[in-house]
Parts: structure tokens; C-alpha cells; sequence
């Protein structure tokens, strides 16, 4: 299977914060923008911040120890490129919802994880496998 790009479009309830974030923290290149949107290229995936009155709602779920929040969207990085974004936020000030740990480790799908808000209150994960056939792996 190929991989492609995915697309997501999400509500955030102010779009000059979305931008600082997205592209001043996140690093992710601006595309296409409106009044009511802006285009991010997240790692090579089109996400777009839609102005509404939707935005920031959640509740948990218990995983690996942790309330993982729902819903939340984010990649799936290299090891090294996880531990970049890690101090980016970190030097950032972005407060964790999760702080960068390893997940079910020793078992299969042991991974990297951290969990953060935007500044709407969206939550985001991203997480890194030392390889990438761990996945999907039962």
C-alpha cells in the first residue's frame, strides 16, 4: 500500500492564533487561506483551520495509563524528528496534556507519544515507533 496525504478540517475560534501556532510553532507551511480558512501542510498532509463556533470540545479515554483525549488528530514521526517537535514545544512554553513518554513499552506498538492543545483548545498527538512496521502491529 502507498501511502497518500490525508486530508482534515478542523474548528479553531480564532484564525490569527491558529496560524501562530500551526505556522510559527508547528513549523507547517501556509497554503491556501480565506476569511473563514487557512491550509497547513502538516508533514507532507493538508489540514485546515475552519473558523466556527464548534471548536474545542473533548472528552478521554484511558490508554496505556494515560487520559488520551478525544478526539485529537497529529503524525507519525521518526524518532529524531519526535524528539525535535519535543523541544520546539517545550522552548515554545506549549503545556503538554501528556508529556513526551513511551507507550506500551516491551509490547508490540511500543511508541513515543506526547499530546498537546492548540490554541483552541484542540488536541493534538504525535508520536514516533523505533520502526515503522510497529504500527499497526496486534
Amino acid at each position: 500500500m502507498t501511502l497518500t496525504p490525508f486530508h482534515l478540517a478542523f474548528p479553531v475560534d480564532d484564525l490569527m492564533a491558529a496560524r501562530q501556532f500551526y505556522g510559527g510553532i508547528l513549523g507547517c507551511p501556509e497554503g491556501r487561506s480565506a476569511e473563514q480558512w487557512i491550509d497547513f501542510n502538516l508533514f507532507g498532509h493538508q489540514i485546515v483551520a475552519h473558523l466556527s463556533d464548534a471548536a474545542g470540545q473533548r472528552s478521554t479515554n484511558p490508554v496505556d495509563g494515560d487520559d488520551v483525549p478525544v478526539p485529537h488528530f497529529g503524525v507519525v514521526l521518526s524518532l529524531a524528528d519526535f524528539n525535535a517537535m519535543a523541544a520546539r514545544l517545550k522552548a515554545a512554553g506549549v503545556k503538554f496534556i501528556i508529556e513526551p513518554h513511551t507507550r506500551f513499552a516491551g509490547q508490540p506498538g511500543e511508541q513515543s507519544t506526547m499530546f498537546f492543545l492548540d490554541p483552541t483548545g484542540n488536541a493534538l498527538e504525535f508520536k514516533a515507533f523505533a520502526s515503522l512496521d510497529q504500527l499497526f502491529k496486534k
